[in-house]
């Protein structure tokens, strides 16, 4: 059986184009096309593709917030991340939110045909110049601390994330740019962390993060 595809892209050109010549190799079957986020989670749930490929950064909401909304589903798709951008935030920030796999715009047909059918089946799939580079990655998450030594614990590993970029002396919008976040969801993010430790302002939240290592 073949995949059942959602195409999320705001640029109508590149949409268009990508999911016509998706369609012409009869090895996939484009069920709907998204102009944006939103409407990418949308589509998602009442078309139950297989597979959403998905661009980063798009009106309304952004394809970071997107997949992770699409990949918290019941019977979620897999997402596959098709984007401009591979630098090592966008990347990671993508697999965090749930992306099975990450190509950069200007993969070849056979290489989106190949990660659409690996992420279709489950599998996790990155383009060759990124897979290194997310290897190297997660043996350095792993050997650098482990879970008990983790400082607040009781908070989410999004939760550790902002609250690290706030010990730097990030702005709520900036924390937005950097995570690929809705600026409402960094302000519940930071709402959370303020309540789970207990502290009444940013400026004490810092001095606990820094205490603990984290704005370094």
């Amino acid at each position: 059986m073949i995949p059942r595809v959602l195409v999320a892209d705001d640029h109508p050109v590149y949409r268009d184009g990508l999911s016509l010549m998706l369609s012409s190799t009869g090895e996939v079957e484009v069920v709907g096309r998204a102009r944006d986020g939103l409407e990418a989670v949308e589509l998602a749930g009442e078309l139950r593709p297989d597979v959403v490929v998905m661009d980063l950064q798009m009106p309304r909401l952004d394809g970071i917030e997107a997949t992770r909304r699409v990949a918290a589903g019941e019977s979620a798709p897999g997402v596959l991340v098709l984007t401009m951008h591979e630098d090592d935030e966008s990347v990671f920030a993508a697999m965090l939110a749930g992306a099975r796999g990450y190509l950069v715009k200007g993969a070849d047909q056979e290489e989106i045909l190949r990660a659409i059918t690996a992420v279709a089946h489950g599998e996790v799939i990155f383009g060759p110049a990124l897979a290194a580079r997310v290897t190297r990655y997660f043996a350095l998450l792993s050997g650098a601390r482990r879970p008990a030594e983790e400082p607040f614990p009781e908070l989410t590993a999004r939760e550790r994330e902002v609250l690290d970029l706030i010990a730097a002396g990030l702005s709520n919008p900036q924390i937005a740019a950097r995570l690929y976040l809705s600026p409402k969801t960094v302000r519940n993010n930071v709402s959370n962390v303020f309540a789970k430790l207990r502290v009444a302002d940013r400026a004490q939240a810092i001095v606990r993060a820094r205490e603990a290592g984290l704005g370094r």
